[in-house]
């Protein structure tokens, strides 16, 4: 992986600090998790969101109550 270097402010890095999950994420991983918050869905992430609604809109769906019971889960 190719690296390189940037330059940001103090007040930045204190903010990308907090952000972290924990010690051993890198803020690499900060970045694109703060960058996948601000990105369009995809056109067949949008067709699924829809397919989905409209299955549970028609009651095709299993509740956690119900599959527990079926497979004798004490969850």
């Amino acid at each position: 992986m190719e690296q390189t270097t940037i330059q940001i402010s103090k007040e930045l890095l204190e903010y990308l600090k907090k952000r972290k999950l924990g010690e051993k994420e890198s803020y690499e991983e900060v970045i694109r998790d703060l960058l996948e918050d601000t990105m369009e869905l995809s056109e067949e992430t949008k067709k699924d969101i829809a397919e989905a609604r409209k299955e549970y809109k028609e009651g095709k769906f299993h509740s956690w109550e119900k599959i527990k019971k079926e497979l004798k889960l004490n969850v």
